[in-house]
C-alpha cells in the first residue's frame, strides 16, 4: 500500500538537501540551453562545482524547438566534435552542414552534463547578483520563476560561486539586472553597456560569437546567445555550431583562470 506522505517527505528532503549541499559552488549557471549544458560538462569534468539554474519547466532552450518546431538543427563541422562527445547521431546533408535530431541532442546534452555531477535546477530564475566589497560578482539570487509569473511579493534566497554564466539568451537576464544594480557599473563591450543583438546573418553571427563569449565584468561570464546581445553581434537562427563552441570556450576561460 502506498503512502502518499513517505512519497511527499523524499521529494521535500532530498530536493532540500541538494539545495543545501549546493549552497556554496564554483560556477553558477543561469540557462540550461545548448551553451550552458556544455559548459556545464566541461567544468565539472575539470573538477569544478557546478550547478545550473534554469527559468522554465525544459531544459534545452532555443535548442529543443529546433526551426520553426521542426525537431531538428544544424551544426557545422567545426562544432561536430562537441556533439560527437555525447554520441549525437549526426547526418552530414551538404559539404560541411550536420543535422541532428533536436530532442536528442537536449537529451544527451543534459545527461551528459547530470553524469559529469552537474546538478540542475528548473523552474528557478536568477533575479539578482551577490557582489562583495569589490562589486565583484560573487553568487546568484534566486527566486521560483512562477514568483515572477504571478508579481508575488517574496524575498529570493541566494547561493554562493566563484563565478557566474549568463548563458539565458536572447533576454540576457542576469548582465541586465547586474548593470541595473552595481552602481556605476561597466561592462566588456565596445561601448561599456549592453549592445543588443542585431538581426539575423548565421554567417557573421557564428564568427563572432566566439569574440563575444568572455567575461564583460568580474565574476560575471557570457556564453550562447548571450554573448553576442551583449556585444553586439547578429542572431544566427537554428544553427548550433557556435552555441556549443561557446559553451567550450566559456568553461576553459573559467578552468584556465581558476588554475592561474
Amino acid at each position: 500500500m502506498l503512502d502518499e506522505t513517505i512519497i511527499t517527505k523524499a521529494i521535500i528532503e532530498s530536493y532540500t538537501q541538494d539545495l543545501i549541499n549546493n549552497l556554496h559552488t564554483d560556477v553558477i549557471i543561469a540557462g540550461a540551453g545548448p551553451a550552458g549544458l556544455v559548459a556545464s560538462k566541461f567544468l565539472a569534468d575539470a573538477g569544478l562545482k557546478t550547478i545550473i539554474f534554469e527559468r522554465k519547466l525544459s531544459i534545452g532552450g532555443g535548442m529543443l524547438g529546433g526551426g520553426m518546431m521542426f525537431n531538428k538543427i544544424v551544426v557545422q563541422t567545426e562544432a561536430k566534435r562537441i556533439l560527437d562527445i555525447y554520441d549525437i547521431k549526426l547526418k552530414e546533408i551538404e559539404k560541411g552542414y550536420f543535422v541532428a535530431d533536436a530532442i536528442e541532442s537536449v537529451g544527451k546534452l543534459t545527461a551528459g552534463a547530470i553524469d559529469a555531477g552537474v546538478k540542475i535546477f528548473n523552474l528557478i530564475s536568477v533575479e539578482d547578483v551577490k557582489i562583495d566589497g569589490d562589486f565583484r560578482i560573487t553568487g546568484a539570487v534566486i527566486n521560483w520563476t512562477a514568483v515572477g509569473m504571478a508579481k508575488l511579493h517574496v524575498d529570493p534566497l541566494t547561493f554562493e560561486s566563484r563565478c557566474v554564466i549568463d548563458a539565458t539568451g536572447h533576454d540576457l537576464e542576469v548582465v541586465n539586472v547586474a548593470l541595473r544594480k552595481i552602481p556605476n557599473s561597466k561592462i566588456d563591450t565596445p561601448t561599456g553597456e549592453i549592445m543588443g543583438e542585431l538581426s539575423m546573418n548565421a554567417e557573421i553571427g557564428e564568427k563572432i560569437l566566439l569574440e563575444t563569449t568572455k567575461e564583460v565584468y568580474p565574476g560575471l561570464y557570457v556564453a550562447g546567445m548571450a554573448a553576442n546581445a551583449c556585444s553586439g553581434g547578429q542572431r544566427m537562427g537554428p544553427i548550433f555550431g557556435g552555441m556549443l563552441l561557446s559553451g567550450e570556450k566559456v568553461a576553459n576561460l573559467i578552468i584556465n583562470k581558476f588554475k592561474r
